[in-house]
Parts: C-alpha cells; structure tokens; sequence
C-alpha cells in the first residue's frame, strides 16, 4: 500500500492540477473548505478516481514543497474543524485529515473518498470540479446526469455502453481474424469478443470493430511547428473496422518516416539514418488506439509538425494507476476487453514495453498529460541543413536544388506530395483529390518537371512519377 508521501509525490508530477485533488499552502476558510469536500469527492466519482485530496504545504504553480502552518485540529466556533465540516456534508463520508514529513517540511493532506450513492453535498449544495475551479453541480446539468448516471450504473465502458449504431456488419472483422490463422466461431464470437451490452444491445467495442465504426481517424500535417501554420494535407483512416485502422496508421508511419542519408564521417558506405524511430512510434500509435477513452465517442489524434509528430489519446491514467507505474511500463488497460483482443491479436503484448521504450528513446518529456488526453510527442531527427527540401514531404513550402531554391505554392505542394505517396497516380485522380482543373493540374505538373522536381519514367501509359528531392 502506497503511503500519502508517495500519493503527493505522485500528484505533483502532474503538470497542473486536476479534478480530484487541490494544492496550498495556508489557505483557510471553512466554509469553503466545505464546498471543496464535495466538489472534489464528486469529481472524484466523476473522473473515476477512489479518493481526492486536499494538500496543504505545496506551492499550487510550482508543485514545490513549501511547508503549511494549517491546523486541522483548530476549532471554528467553538467547535472542532472536523465536526464542523462533517456536520454539514451529506451523506457522511470518512475524509480525514493527515501530517506528514515532506523534504523536511510539515505537510497537511486531507483524504476524501469519492461519492458512492449519491453526489456529496455540503450545506444542502453540490458542487463539483471544473478544470481546477470550484462549482455549483447545478449550474452543470450535463454533468449532473452524468454522474447519477455513474453513481446508479457505474464507470461507463465501451463493454457496458450501448452504441447508437445497432446494424452493425462484422465481414472484415471475420477476415482480420483469419488472416491471423484464428477462425472465429460463426454462432459465438460476438458472445466471445464481448460486443454486446448486458441487455443483448450492440456496444461500442462492437461499433470500433463493426465494419463501418463511423469513427473517423485523421493523420493531419501541418506546414509548421504549430497549428497556426498551413494544413497542407489530412489523410482519413476511419471509418471502417479498428484493426484496419490502426494498420493504415502504422503503415502511413513508413510513409512519413524519411530514410536520410548521413554522410558525415563517410569512409565507404554512407549512414541510413531515419526521420524518428519506428518502434516508439508504433507503440505511441498502438497505445493511443488501446487506451483510447472511446465511450465518449472521441478518436486519437495523431499530427505532424515539421519538427515532430504528436500522438494524442483521449483520457487520462487509468483509476487504478499511478504515474510512477505508468512510466515503469505497469500497464492497466482504460478498454479491457479491447486489449484482450489486442493480445490476442498478437498487436501488443502484455510485458507493457511500450512506455519504457518510448522514454528509453525520448525520455518522460515525451509525454504531456493534459486534462483530458495524453499526448505522445516524437521529435523529428533532421540531419540534413538542407530540412526544407527534405521538409517538404511533411508540408514545408519550399524545395532546395543543388543550386536554388524553389517556392511552391499550396497547389504545387499538394500536388507533388499526392506524387510522392503514390507515384503511379493519374492527373485524373489529382484533379480529383486536390479539386482542380485538368489546367491546373497540367501547369502544375509542367513546372515541377522543369524545376527538375518531378520526372516522368516510362510511357505516360506504362510508367511512373519520380520525385527528385
């Protein structure tokens, strides 16, 4: 069992804090501290979490440890702080107050149990966690519902969840499977493979693996280091049986994944070096579509920056897991039966590798843990000085020559990357995919081949595109 030192230490690596717990320093109203009870014993519910806490003696913005002169044993009116308080909150819950020694500091940490039956309500009010601010429940009929609704039925599960979607088609599912060599049993694998709810309805993990998951997954570059740059494309990979997209996505990976060659120190053969590496990528992708929060009908997002790839997963760390095992590879899967399919799949496996090897590559840094999502960043190892030419296939605007330099438009950039991802593609299917003119297409076509950027191999019947980066 973790003791409370541990349990703050594990909190403040958190980069701001979150619905289920409050850093102080020697703050004190208790009035107030009343309505934090049943806020963050709601949110507690809310967020999935067994308990919040309430620490004194930790700097809110740094995290830092300061130390705390709060007195839970005061009195408030003549009476006992802890009566106080539990007089007023309803129903009773058994919070309490605790000292501690953190880095030679007094720390003052009050433990609450998250709401059981009914929210928590202190002076005949509920309140619950928005962000980091205290709230009236009330003023939040959404999420008012949505907590009776996990307090009367429990954490809702892509298992337990009802899809809106009840003609669901399981052919590619079929396929998928055989292809693995495992045959699935015509009259059971629905039973099997957990796709019903407990009332014989279709639930979400029957709609992510439906031939149709109407989920969308996207692959969106960017021409820069940030959203406020050009989109220059958006590759869809949704819509169809999860497996099958999570496979596109890691394939397009070797799109995306320029090989350069290192020419430093060359003695004989030159050096192969890769844009970023594939096995942290692949396990950043595979957890992104394992740990997904799908019950909420939200997909991972995966972005392309010229100077880095991010990953994001909907959700946060399971209930039952800590930071430090999250970084020690403890895997506690958010969608058990999905993860159960994974391994036997064969997709992932259950040694729990994946985060390891993406620190081992990137470090902790790779990982920001937002309020609702985790997001993966890879970095781009670009070795070449020359990165617009090479940049270009991620959405830069310019392609160096030997001796020049080349501008394109967006036109000319999304005409020379659909190239590059298919050098057998027709002027047809470009006029069709960018929504230009024959004219355009043409012209375009003309101007990169005369800035030696694109060559034409073979008979326009018969041949191919060569892309000269």
């Amino acid at each position: 069992m973790k003791s409370l030192a541990d349990i703050v230490n594990e909190l403040r690596l958190y980069d701001t804090e979150r619905e289920w717990f409050e850093f102080k320093e020697n703050w004190f109203e208790a009035k107030v501290l009343g309505e934090y009870i049943s806020a963050l014993s709601n949110s507690a519910a809310y967020e999935g979490k067994e308990m919040a806490y309430f620490v004194w003696g930790i700097n809110d913005d740094t995290h830092e440890v300061v130390g705390t002169n709060f007195n839970p044993d005061q009195n408030v009116n003549g009476e006992p702080l802890k009566h106080f308080l539990a007089r007023q909150i309803f129903p009773d819950i058994d919070f309490r107050f605790d000292e501690i020694a953190m880095e030679n500091q007094r720390v003052v940490v009050l433990s609450i149990p998250k709401a059981k039956t009914i929210p928590t309500a202190y002076a005949e009010e509920r309140f619950i966690r928005i962000g980091s601010s205290k709230e009236k429940l009330r003023k939040y009929p959404e999420k008012e519902s949505f907590l009776f609704a996990i307090l009367r039925d429990g954490f809702p599960t892509v298992e337990n969840t009802e899809s809106e979607y009840q003609d669901l088609t399981f052919e590619k599912l079929k396929i998928y499977y055989g292809a693995k060599g495992i045959s699935l049993n015509p009259m059971q694998y629905k039973n099997n493979l957990g796709l019903y709810t407990a009332d014989g309805k279709y639930n979400i993990m029957a709609q992510l693996l439906s031939d149709n998951s109407h989920i969308p997954v996207r692959v969106a570059i960017f021409s820069g280091t940030s959203k406020a740059d050009n989109m220059y494309s958006v590759r869809e990979f949704g819509n169809q049986c999860l497996l099958y997209s999570l496979d596109d996505v890691l394939r397009y990976g070797d799109v995306l994944n320029i090989i350069q060659a290192d020419e430093t120190d060359r003695i004989v053969e030159r050096k192969e070096v890769p844009l970023f590496d594939n096995d942290a990528f692949r396990e950043a992708i595979i957890n992104a579509f394992l740990h997904n929060k799908w019950v909420e009908g939200n997909e991972p997002m995966i972005t392309v920056y010229s100077d880095r790839i991010e990953i994001l997963s909907r959700g946060t760390l399971p209930r039952e897991q800590t930071m430090e095992g999250f970084f020690s590879g403890e895997s506690i899967p958010v969608n058990k039966k999905l993860s159960e399919i994974f391994l036997q799949l064969h997709i992932s496996e259950k040694t729990g590798r994946g985060v390891p090897k993406i620190t081992e590559k990137y470090g902790k840094s790779a990982f920001e843990f937002r309020e609702n999502a985790i997001v993966v960043k890879i970095p781009f190892n670009w070795i070449n000085v020359m990165g617009n030419k090479l940049g270009n296939k991620l959405g830069d605007k310019s392609v160096s020559g030997d001796e020049q330099s080349v501008h394109l438009n967006e036109t000319q950039l999304q005409i020379l990357n659909y190239i590059r991802d298919n050098n057998n593609i027709t002027k047809n299917q470009l006029q069709e995919k960018t929504k230009k003119s024959k004219t355009t297409v043409d012209n375009t076509i003309s101007f990169l081949k005369e800035n030696g950027l694109l060559e034409r191999i073979g008979s326009n019947k018969t041949g191919y595109w060569k892309v000269n980066d």
